[in-house]
């Protein structure tokens, strides 16, 4: 796959958006995928050694996951910037802004998208595309709270299906993931707004009641069973 174009891929990824794979298509797929291994461990180094965290990750984004993209994005699949990709789950807005300040400042060529102020359909972080290799990797820089909403919102598309997390799905569940949200941008911008030390147990104790509202949630959610025909 090394010799193989960048109009060549992106003609395998026609095919895999539109469903008509020749033959040899899922193996040209994942020679692909295999080329982003090295970019992604030479990224999750530099994260080890400049912020002494250790990342969890992917070398590579699935087959399944790479054609709902392609799909839901109408993008070639040589702009896909998640193929590989990693998460850093810190405890507060002030560690994530640490973090982000530190990869930016070790990765100088990487692009910086934070969606805590524009959200993508509720979902909060920072994001880092980093380069490797000639490959883009994708770091997700998150807090405990953003952590949790995601895994919420992870626990209602397993059981509503997959367009829950892009803003479809039903309104009751769209509601739902709204709402905490914005109740986690509240708290985390009087959270930013606080000098330290100033309110810290009220603070502590409100960070406290918003995660067991999520654990609770995604308790609750991770239990209910799939509707008849559900994915």
């Amino acid at each position: 796959m090394t010799s193989v174009s960048k109009t060549q891929v992106d003609k395998l990824g026609d095919r895999i958006r539109k469903g008509k794979l020749e033959e040899g298509d899922s193996k040209r797929l994942d020679s692909y995928r295999r080329l982003f291994a090295e970019a992604y461990e030479e990224v999750v180094a530099i994260i080890r050694d400049s912020t002494k965290l250790d990342p969890t990750g992917r070398t590579a984004k699935s087959t399944t996951s790479i054609t709902e993209k392609l799909r839901r994005e109408k993008i070639r699949l040589t702009q896909m910037q998640d193929i590989a990709g990693c998460r850093l789950v810190v405890p507060d807005v002030a560690a994530q802004n640490q973090v982000v300040d530190r990869l930016m400042t070790v990765l100088p060529q990487a692009d910086l998208v934070d969606r805590r102020k524009k959200p993508s359909f509720g979902y909060r972080a920072v994001h880092i595309v980093a380069t490797a290799r000639g490959r883009p990797v994708e770091i997700q820089v998150r807090t405990e709270l953003q952590h949790l909403w995601a895994q919420l919102s992870e626990k209602l598309s397993d059981v509503f299906g997959p367009a829950i997390k892009y803003g479809g799905g039903g309104s009751e569940y769209q509601d739902h993931l709204h709402r905490f949200s914005r109740l986690i941008a509240e708290y985390q911008d009087q959270e930013v707004g606080l000098l330290a030390g100033e309110l810290s147990g009220q603070m502590a104790e409100q960070r406290r009641k918003i995660r067991q509202l999520l654990e609770d949630s995604i308790t609750t959610w991770g239990s209910t069973p799939k509707p008849e025909g559900g994915k």
